[in-house]
Order: structure tokens, then C-alpha cells, then sequence
């Protein structure tokens, strides 16, 4: 799963792989904007953990993993 994390006030967005299914992060991100002072927690496939102060979420984009094609083939 591929997700791209705009923060406000910075030039480049944040772009991680996770293990994590599209419903498990869009859980994680509504409810750190629910709670008060609420802190956005992903793990990449790598177990980094990437931490985002949810007041300062611009965007969360949540897309599958592109495979990436080989070869010379049709499009």
C-alpha cells in the first residue's frame, strides 16, 4: 500500500510503503484527527514508524502498490 502524506508549511510530501490495508489507515488517520493533540502513527514495510502531528495534515493519499512492468509489451 502506497501513501503520500502532504503536511502543511512543507515543500514535499511524505511517501511511504506499508504493510497496512486502506481501511486500517484511513482508521489510524481519522482517529488522529479526532483526538485532542492526536498524532498520525503509520509503520513502512521496513518498520520505520513515521509520526505527523494530525493538526498539521495537509492530505493522506491511500493507493495500492503499482506493479511495475517489464519489458517492451502493449500498453
Amino acid at each position: 500500500m502506497e501513501v503520500k502524506i502532504g503536511v502543511q508549511f512543507a515543500p514535499r510530501e511524505l511517501v511511504l510503503e506499508s504493510s497496512q490495508s486502506a481501511d486500517e489507515v484511513a482508521k489510524l488517520v481519522a482517529d488522529a484527527l479526532k483526538a485532542d493533540l492526536g498524532v498520525l502513527t503509520l509503520v513502512d514495510e521496513k518498520g520505520r514508524r513515521v509520526l505527523v502531528p494530525a493538526d498539521k495534515l495537509a492530505y493522506v493519499e491511500i493507493a495500492e502498490s503499482e506493479t511495475r512492468r517489464v519489458g517492451f509489451g502493449s500498453l
